[in-house]
């Protein structure tokens, strides 16, 4: 029996790794966890494996992924063609909603970041920063008008975070990603389509580990129009 408040729970620890990386997943254990069946937990798990979070494999059970260099760079390149090409969309259909809606995430994401780059423990702060954020990048892509990609994008988003954030909660990149994030505004509002890219690139490139170089960049552009 599929129950969605477990699933969209297991979801979000999934991603902010409440969990181990290569951890295993035990549905005994975590119907106690949640007061319901095993097989409750198994569904929603198995679900989960169709997004890329879970992986699944015949006698050996649920198990978190592996955190991979090569899988992070893979992601932060899917990333940064969806972004770039549905912020594009974006800026060409969007108009004064779409850019009123940016303006009042990025407000609000800018707030929070700054307030961590002032904070000895900026903890309490994290699940603020990481609704915050997602909200930002789904915002840029918001008016692309394909779901597919919209889609595409989220399953990515979550994929990329899941290998990242334990990574990330030190926070050391705070500062830069206050000026990425104001850069990738400023050039979607002027409507500077090849700038929006080059920003967006700019603000994950230090997740591509040198296996994306600027040139995939620049032929994704240019394959782009």
């Amino acid at each position: 029996m599929f129950d969605r408040d477990i699933y969209t729970d297991l979801q979000h620890r999934l991603i902010t790794n409440d969990f181990d990386h290569g951890e295993k997943l035990r549905a005994e254990q975590m119907k106690r966890d949640y007061g319901c069946s095993a097989s409750t937990v198994r569904e929603a798990l198995f679900r989960l494996s169709t997004e890329g979070l879970v992986d699944f494999q015949e006698q050996r059970g649920f198990r978190v992924p592996e955190k991979s260099a090569a899988v992070l760079a893979e992601l932060t390149h899917i990333r940064i063609l969806l972004e770039g090409e549905g912020t594009v969309l974006s800026i060409r259909q969007g108009g004064v909603a779409w850019e009123a809606r940016l303006t009042a995430v990025h407000h609000q994401l800018s707030h929070i970041e700054k307030r961590i780059h002032a904070s000895d423990d900026p903890s309490d702060l994290v699940p603020l920063w990481f609704q915050a954020e997602l909200e930002f990048h789904q915002t840029l892509i918001s008016a692309c008008e394909s779901a597919t990609l919209k889609a595409m994008h989220v399953q990515v988003y979550r994929r990329f975070r899941q290998q990242l954030m334990i990574a990330d909660r030190s926070f050391d990149f705070i500062s830069k990603n206050i000026q990425h994030h104001h850069a990738i505004m400023v050039a979607a509002l002027d409507g500077n389509e090849n700038l929006t890219r080059q920003k967006i690139h700019d603000h994950l490139a230090r997740h591509l580990g040198g296996a994306f170089s600027a040139q995939d960049i620049q032929r994704s552009k240019s394959s782009a129009m």
